[in-house]
């Protein structure tokens, strides 16, 4: 997923892993317009995944 399907679909997917992963708090789920990187890096350490297994998942989401 590029940074422009990124912010495009950015409602939609922190739904969906607010539903997916119940433990993530809003701060978890803090998002701002061009810290990608910083975002799925703090996904990795929170939920204990790789980079790529973050990737994929958001992909599928």
């Amino acid at each position: 997923m590029n940074k422009l399907q990124f912010k495009g679909k950015w409602h939609e997917l922190k739904g969906k892993l607010r539903q997916r992963f119940a433990d993530l708090t809003d701060n978890d789920v803090n998002y701002a317009e061009g810290q990608e990187e910083e975002f799925l890096g703090h996904l990795q350490k929170r939920l204990g995944k790789s980079q790529q297994e973050i990737s994929e998942m958001l992909n599928t989401l």
